[in-house]
């Protein structure tokens, strides 16, 4: 997952050792009120920023913090995102979480909200998250209250070769699936692989069936089955049979069901290296793919997914997600300080120009430079509806089943129908 920032990409590519020496579940919060008694306030924020750049980033926007604030201090622990996951869930089981932690909104929020261990942020944070981009805040908001202010947020569109577009004789981006599926002809006609795939990673391949089914159905209808248990109907199974149509064309990289997302032989390093001509993947996709590989430079564009001849969604409906912070239940207002910092214009500013981050601030903007995320931006900007990763917005057993059933019909051994079907029996369960 999971961008410079701390999306998908920042902790996907995050290094598994970060979690050695780190804070041991016990020391979280700093006592009951973070005070000590010398007067000094200690905050424990816990993070995923695990590499560079954003690490010696983060780091010094708290000393500037603290600097600020004098008797505030901010202790950063830091966690690789597998880890981080596994910690907080015991931590949500033990009642306890960190003064300020990372959160991707969602399912997973609303579990730790349901058990009482997150601070209501509505009233004390009113003064600056009004301010910040309206669909970076969708994650956070449960039930009109605001429980998480975000840092980064971005959206999931196919990364493609211009170059190898050109070859293969493709003048322009696809608009609609079927000229999608034409294109995926066209660059196999050519000689190219059309399509880069993490297959033993699952989640690349679920963004496949998620936009199918927002653009066959519509964004609001995956709430809607979610909150009803029941996503048996047409709309879902025709989305798992467009997807049957992408792969019995084999679009994919040899060898991509055994596929990573981020390592030189995986999924980003084959579209930057060119050995593929696109990628369906987050606004983090161009620096993994000169993490991982070459990069394209000019030759990267962006588009976003078509849409379906007949479907209910937009292609102004977006797929996507980003990272916020949240605070326990309690915490001091030195932790409430702290976010507004975060979320001021010259924070954002710094994170945008030094990390990459799409800005969730609008005064931040003119800090993008690059232009495929300028893109990006412009197609958030003008969302008009918006969908967060389905395994962070669904309870932690529906987004794996979601997964683990699109990875299924991918690899051949599941179809539309058993897909719909056994989201629908994981989400009854989960109740």
């Amino acid at each position: 997952m999971g961008d410079p920032g701390l999306s998908r990409r920042g902790f996907l590519a995050a290094s598994a050792a970060a979690g050695a020496g780190m804070t041991a579940l016990s020391g979280c919060g700093g006592g009951a009120d973070g005070g000590s008694s010398d007067g000094t306030t200690t905050v424990e924020w816990w993070n995923i920023s695990t590499t560079e750049p954003t690490k010696g980033v983060w780091a010094a926007l708290a000393e500037k913090f603290e600097a600020r604030n004098p008797q505030v201090k901010v202790k950063i622990v830091q966690w690789e995102n597998d880890a981080y996951k596994s910690k907080m869930t015991a931590l949500t089981a033990s009642g306890k979480l960190p003064d300020i932690f990372h959160t991707w909104g969602g399912g997973v929020l609303r579990q730790q909200v349901d058990a009482g261990l997150v601070e209501d942020l509505t009233d004390r944070t009113g003064d600056f998250a009004e301010g910040l981009l309206p669909v970076a805040k969708e994650p956070y908001l449960l039930d009109g209250k605001v429980y998480g202010i975000p840092f980064d947020i971005g959206m999931v569109g196919f990364w493609y070769n211009k170059a190898l577009f050109r070859d293969a004789g493709i003048a322009a981006p696809p608009a609609t699936w079927t000229a999608f599926l034409d294109a995926v002809r066209a660059l196999r006609a050519a000689g190219t692989t059309p399509l880069a795939l993490a297959g033993k990673e699952k989640w690349p391949g679920m963004y496949y069936w998620a936009y199918l089914a927002m653009r066959t159905a519509g964004a609001s209808a995956l709430q809607k089955a979610y909150d009803d248990r029941d996503f048996t109907g047409a709309a879902f199974v025709r989305a798992g049979r467009h997807l049957r149509e992408l792969v019995d064309l084999r679009p994919f990289q040899k060898g991509f069901l055994g596929a990573a997302y981020s390592t030189p032989t995986g999924q980003a390093a084959t579209v930057g290296n060119g050995r593929a001509a696109m990628e369906l993947m987050g606004q983090w996709a161009p620096v993994v793919q000169a993490d991982a590989g070459r990069g394209l430079g000019g030759d990267l564009g962006f588009f976003p997914f078509p849409a379906v001849d007949g479907g209910e969604g937009a292609v102004t409906e977006v797929f996507g997600g980003g990272g916020g912070h949240a605070l326990r239940s309690g915490a001091p207002q030195a932790a409430v300080d702290f976010l507004k910092f975060f979320a001021s214009e010259a924070t954002d500013r710094e994170l945008v120009g030094k990390t990459g981050v799409l800005p969730v601030v609008p005064g931040a903007e003119s800090a993008l430079t690059d232009p495929n995320l300028k893109a990006v931006q412009a197609q958030l900007k003008s969302a008009t509806g918006f969908q967060l990763y389905l395994d962070q917005a669904y309870a932690p057993a529906v987004g794996q089943e979601v997964n683990d059933s699109v990875g299924a019909l991918i690899a051949g051994s599941g179809s539309p129908q058993q897909v719909a079907a056994s989201i629908t029996r994981t989400a009854k369960e989960a109740q």
